[in-house]
């Protein structure tokens, strides 16, 4: 039985590295939109290039969730297929896949293929995508592996550092007023992903120093206790080092890693910005 993992850009990779004949990953893409030019987010998608016209054009600009007909696409030749999509609470990619599931079933009805609304985007899906590998390629069924994500997901948050909020803003993601706050004075924002899939706001952090501290006893307070951690980051590595050294004063052994933004997760988190996924027990 051949399965396929399926996601959108808001998971940051577009390779997972799965060279076995049995299991495929796909991501289908996002556009977006910055006046008249249009950015496919795959891996050809020059990121830095986009965010350069991003800051130099004082025009409109959006993100375009992909259509029914790209996920059908990508579902073909497997199986089992598991889809991952940005949070339904803010794209309506979430509304596309599900609706390439029935078109996909309606051909070929004895596919199994679930389409999971990640409520989050950035490091949390990074994190879902991982398991998701390892649980397959552990040899479980099909509903043994739904049942395992679904465990999984409970345990996983989503933590936000923003140095820039402008196009969160624009793009009617986020309050004005919020947006008003940050990026004056060196302020921060710590955010979380809410269980609805909205974006929370935490703190206004002055620095970069107290967002990380904000960030990590936000983490210890949700029940963090030294598990897996995903940062993905839009030129910030930096402050991904520092997250990194002082999480390991306190858990020594703590598995964390950190990634590229997608284009998507850098259009909306703006450079300097990080996505935290994290597991809490």
């Amino acid at each position: 039985m051949s399965w396929k993992i399926v996601t959108d850009s808001g998971c940051d990779f577009k390779d997972i590295g799965v060279p076995e004949k049995d299991l495929a990953f796909q991501n289908v893409p996002l556009t977006l939109q910055i006046g008249s030019e249009l950015f496919v987010d795959d891996e050809g998608l020059d990121v830095e290039a986009m965010m350069d016209t991003l800051y130099e054009k004082s025009v409109p600009s959006k993100s375009t969730c992909p259509s029914p007909d790209a996920f059908l696409r990508a579902y073909q030749g497997a199986d089992n297929i598991i889809v991952i999509t940005i949070t339904g609470a803010l794209s309506g990619s979430h509304n596309s896949a599900q609706i390439a599931k029935q078109m996909l079933l309606e051909e070929h009805p004895n596919v199994n293929i679930h389409v999971i609304d990640s409520l989050s985007a950035g490091g949390e899906i990074d994190l879902l995508v991982l398991e998701l590998k390892r649980l397959i390629l552990s040899g479980l069924s099909f509903d043994q592996v739904l049942e395992a994500i679904e465990r999984y997901q409970a345990k996983t948050r989503l933590l936000f550092i923003l140095e820039h909020v402008d196009n969160l803003v624009n793009n009617g993601r986020l309050n004005k007023l919020v947006g008003k706050v940050v990026g004056l004075l060196n302020i921060r924002m710590v955010g979380q992903a809410s269980p609805e899939g909205t974006l929370d706001l935490l703190h206004k952090a002055r620095g970069q120093k107290k967002a990380i501290q904000a960030t990590v006893n936000e983490m210890l307070a949700a029940g963090y206790q030294g598990g897996k951690i995903m940062i993905t980051h839009a030129g910030n590595e930096k402050a991904c080092q520092q997250l990194r050294d002082k999480l390991r004063d306190l858990f020594p052994k703590a598995d964390i890693q950190f990634v590229n933004a997608s284009g998507l997760c850098s259009f909306y988190s703006e450079r300097g910005g990080l996505l935290l996924g994290y597991e809490t027990h």
